[in-house]
């Protein structure tokens, strides 16, 4: 009979008066990985919070480790013993590995940290995973993968037998989400079990013994692995597939001769001074990036964070820089959060790129009013009323993107755009990157990992510190 870890019955929870989950059914056995792919990432933050916590539910009941911790008649707030492991570290960055592993453990009573007992008792736990890490490094010097992997062997110390990984493939490479794979099957064959938490379902193939369907607050489905591989699990699924082969068809028609836009000619620091790359005009490049470091000055340079002195880009064979120029564009990761100013109103959010086109944008209430009536019956004439904050994560995403059509720039960079974002969501970005394809302008993907990135691409470029590898594109059948 297989040991239950956690099982949450009829969960209905509610917040700020607004239903997050209703009827939320999941179970986790010992063991198993889990996937829990988001169509819609409505209630996603709230399974999360009540995995951590045990707030009080408007119905249901949550059982982990076979006794119940939480209900709807009555709840403790209590912590429950698991790991939830996400993009923001939870460990002390001043601190090393050894000291976030066992003295920061509940119940750690020692008055004298003796930091070489402390090492030799790690050692066997990094050599356990075959990996080599240097043990007395402090949290803040080591890269995403290893960060998680050090939250991992927390959780396994502590003896947490339930971990949660929160969309962590977005913040490795390729390579490295391999070993971060081989790493929890070792300890899923030590008993241990996870909740992977993915909106790809190829990732969760690649890894998940099950997967549950996620939308609106509810488990659609549960399916098995057979099913995963075999069966598009929602419409929403089989819409997305279909863009991917329109996407393919309509630029194998495109035989236009290509001509050289942008080129880049050892223009970094430390990373990024030895890469020569190139791009046409209106083609797509997906970039996988394969360091995380080489990845933070990328996105540096091209948010104007850091202006090199070695090497050179040019836009039409002419020298030139990123920050100020009307021709690059650039789209940051976790845009909805990053790219929106909440400080000022819709209008001024949706103009601000057009301020060095176009000066007088902010007091020509003609011009203003000119872009209402343009834009109004497509992003909807509410929005134009509405504090930014109050939008919707589509609205965001939509007011973004559109300031960017509005700077009509000639190339866009755009890091990591699927990040964070749900099924639903990720088809709109796909949406709005094709239309700034059919208008002749070049689009740039930089990613760790090429989910979503490769299937739109002409291109691969396959960058690391030693230089570029240039790759035709895989197609989608």
């Amino acid at each position: 009979m297989r040991n239950e870890i956690l099982r949450m019955e009829r969960v209905t929870y509610i917040e700020d008066e607004i239903v997050k989950l209703k009827d939320f059914n999941l179970q986790i056995y010992q063991g198993e990985i889990i996937g829990l792919l988001p169509v819609t990432s409505h209630g996603k933050s709230e399974v999360l919070k009540l995995l951590a916590r045990n707030l009080p539910l408007y119905d249901g009941y949550v059982y982990y480790g076979g006794e119940k911790v939480n209900t709807w008649k009555d709840s403790h707030r209590t912590a429950n013993r698991l790991s939830i492991i996400q993009e923001k570290s939870s460990l002390a960055e001043n601190l090393n590995i050894a000291d976030n592993i066992f003295v920061l453990r509940p119940g750690f009573k020692q008055w004298v940290i003796r930091s070489r007992m402390l090492n030799r008792q790690l050692e066997p736990f990094f050599k356990d995973i075959g990996l080599d890490i240097q043990i007395d490094k402090e949290v803040s010097e080591l890269s995403a993968f290893e960060r998680i992997v050090v939250e991992i062997l927390r959780a396994v110390v502590m003896g947490y037998h339930l971990i949660v990984l929160d969309e962590v493939g977005a913040l490795v490479s390729n390579h490295e989400l391999e070993k971060l794979h081989s790493i929890i099957r070792h300890y899923v064959d030590k008993g241990f079990s996870f909740l992977y938490v993915c909106s790809h379902l190829e990732e969760i193939v690649s890894i998940c013994d099950r997967c549950a369907l996620f939308s609106n607050g509810r488990i659609m489905k549960v399916m098995g692995h057979e099913e995963m591989q075999h069966d598009p699990p929602v419409t929403y699924m089989s819409e997305y597939n279909d863009m991917v082969r329109f996407h393919a068809q309509k630029r194998e028609e495109d035989n236009e001769e290509k001509q050289v836009l942008f080129q880049w000619d050892g223009y970094g620091e430390s990373h990024t001074d030895g890469f020569h790359f190139q791009v046409y005009k209106g083609e797509c490049v997906a970039m996988q990036i394969l360091d995380a470091g080489t990845m933070e000055e990328m996105r540096q340079i091209l948010t104007g964070d850091l202006l090199p002195e070695r090497g050179r880009i040019c836009l039409h064979g002419k020298n030139c820089r990123i920050p100020g120029n009307q021709g690059i564009a650039v789209v940051q990761e976790r845009a909805t959060k990053s790219m929106i100013f909440p400080e000022l109103d819709y209008m001024n959010n949706l103009c601000i790129c057009l301020a060095e086109k176009v000066p007088s944008i902010w007091h020509d209430h003609r011009l203003r009013k000119s872009i209402f009536s343009e834009y109004a019956p497509v992003l909807g004439e509410e929005v134009f009323y509405m504090p930014v904050e109050n939008l919707s994560e589509k609205q965001k995403y939509q007011l973004v993107y559109t300031r960017i059509l509005l700077q009509k720039p000639e190339i866009l960079f755009c890091i990591q755009p699927f990040m964070g974002a749900d099924l639903v969501h990720r088809m709109y970005i796909w949406s709005m990157l094709e239309k700034f394809l059919d208008k002749g302008i070049s689009v740039v993907i930089l990613s760790l990992n090429l989910s979503d990135s490769l299937a739109i691409a002409d291109r691969l470029l396959i960058l690391d510190k030693g230089g570029r590898g240039d790759c035709p594109k895989t197609r989608i059948i």
